[in-house]
């Protein structure tokens, strides 16, 4: 009996989606651990700011949205990395500050009406770094783990 196209293609979509979901989880718990030091330092409610929100709920329902996209996008890129952890943690130190720069320091002051801040460099944006580069360390570990484990 022939295979249809449907059916050859079902290995590609079941490798796509754990190359995906794989970045999803890996993101999310990045993105928890990095929330929880948003949260410490009180920076929740600025994330909510670009929804014209000041709750803190909506400040981590925002920030664990864009990391959960942000894990899904470095699942597309890492997956093509050896399986050792040391290049993972590289991809992540990068993913961070790549983030940083286009989240921080470019999208931020922008969606909140600063365009004078765009790539200003303060104890904030410091503190922020911090987080970013803790945020890639992370997703990139789970990455790794989740999509090397199968």
């Amino acid at each position: 009996m022939a295979t249809s196209a449907y059916q050859q293609a079902a290995p590609a979509r079941q490798w796509f989606s754990h190359v995906i979901g794989a970045g999803l989880k890996a993101g999310l718990v990045g993105g928890l651990v990095f929330g929880v030091m948003m949260a410490m330092m009180g920076m929740l409610p600025m994330i909510a700011m670009m929804i014209g929100s000041s709750s803190a709920v909506w400040g981590f329902a925002i920030h664990l949205g864009i990391s959960v996209y942000i894990g899904a996008v470095y699942a597309l890129v890492a997956r093509s990395l050896p399986a050792r952890t040391a290049p993972h943690l590289a991809a992540g130190v990068l993913n961070g500050v790549v983030w940083w720069v286009l989240g921080a320091l470019i999208a931020m002051p922008l969606a909140l009406g600063m365009p004078e801040m765009v790539l200003a460099v303060g104890q904030p944006q410091v503190m922020s770094l911090i987080g970013h580069l803790v945020f890639g360390l992370v997703t990139a570990l789970v990455f790794s783990r989740l999509y090397r484990s199968s």
